[in-house]
């Protein structure tokens, strides 16, 4: 949500689809038809209820949360009707598939963006990576990486020599050093290990705590071959008689640390001053509520896994 504001574009988000948590593409049609701005800059002078190009959508940038893929054919036939661009954030998905096709593709999206942060399936230790099949957006992106510079001849202005390069866009410093790419590189042979042993591990919790009233997991779709970023856990607050923080404490002192992905991002204060508010997306919400992340590294052997699996059942108490 943050790349859009930086660029001074209006933000809405859509509710997810409860069984995967990734975007519902119902819920995307029904943003694109209200089709104005909820936040109208201040002495701008233009009514939120006004139909101004100024506010219509332009983008849809669908998150493959914890490594599943969206449903981004059907996300990209709502992006062709209406004339929209599609970023795919799969920072969680590299070495996934959808419908047979690895992540990255861009044959439902005009761009694909992937973090080699060090907690991801592969890592570069910081940095990520784009793809695109848009000849005209690759070379954008490759002087935004460098200040917004090119030393190609036939893009510039004018050539006052082989030293000569122009800056034609307000680019940044983003390049990936090449230590960081040589550490990619080795990382991507062991990728397909990787992803093994990340299935491996959710197949081994679902087997272990699927069953148990206390808990439930995410459905993995027909279409998707997921590298596992993360293995969400839901918790029956119905069933179990401990509040979410007393559970998570409890966990922590036997030596299970923890995370829960995510806080909802229309609940940070920050959003918070923009407008949004509890309540937006009551689906989001009821997911933030149940889920905690259970530990996924390929590092993790079995006996690691029962060991967890053991203090989970103990301390999430009837």
């Amino acid at each position: 949500a943050n790349c859009a504001l930086y660029v001074g574009a209006d933000i809405k988000f859509a509710d997810i689809d409860p069984k995967t948590a990734n975007i519902d593409p119902k819920k995307i049609i029904q943003q694109i038809n209200k089709n104005t701005s909820r936040f109208v800059p201040q002495n701008s002078g233009t009514s939120p209820d006004r139909q101004d190009d100024r506010w219509r959508v332009k983008a849809i940038i669908p998150v493959h949360f914890a490594g599943q893929s969206c449903d981004m054919e059907k996300i990209y036939e709502i992006a062709k009707e209406h004339n929209l661009f599609v970023i795919e954030d799969a920072a969680h998905a590299i070495g996934s598939e959808y419908k047979g096709e690895k992540v990255g593709s861009c044959k439902y999206s005009d761009l694909t963006i992937f973090s080699f942060h060090p907690v991801k399936t592969i890592t570069t230790g910081e940095g990520g990576m784009i793809t695109t099949n848009n000849k005209q957006l690759y070379e954008k992106l490759l002087m935004l990486r460098t200040y917004g510079a090119t030393k190609d001849p036939d893009k510039m202005t004018k050539n006052d020599g082989s030293w000569y390069y122009e800056m034609q866009h307000l680019g940044y410093n983003y390049r990936l050093s090449d230590i960081h790419a040589a550490l990619g590189i080795s990382q991507l042979k062991k990728l397909n290990k990787f992803v093994k042993r990340r299935r491996e591990i959710v197949e081994f919790y679902k087997k272990e705590l699927s069953g148990d009233s206390r808990f439930s997991f995410l459905e993995e779709m027909d279409f998707s071959n997921a590298s596992f970023h993360l293995c969400p856990l839901l918790i029956n607050f119905d069933v179990v008689k401990q509040t979410k923080k007393e559970i998570f404490e409890k966990l922590k002192k036997e030596g299970l640390n923890l995370q829960v992905h995510y806080i909802p991002v229309h609940l940070q204060p920050y959003y918070q001053k923009l407008g949004f508010k509890k309540g937006d997306y009551p689906k989001t919400e009821r997911y933030y509520e149940q889920t905690i992340s259970l530990p996924l590294y390929p590092s993790l052997n079995n006996r690691d896994l029962r060991r967890i699996v053991g203090i989970i059942k103990k301390e999430c108490c009837f």
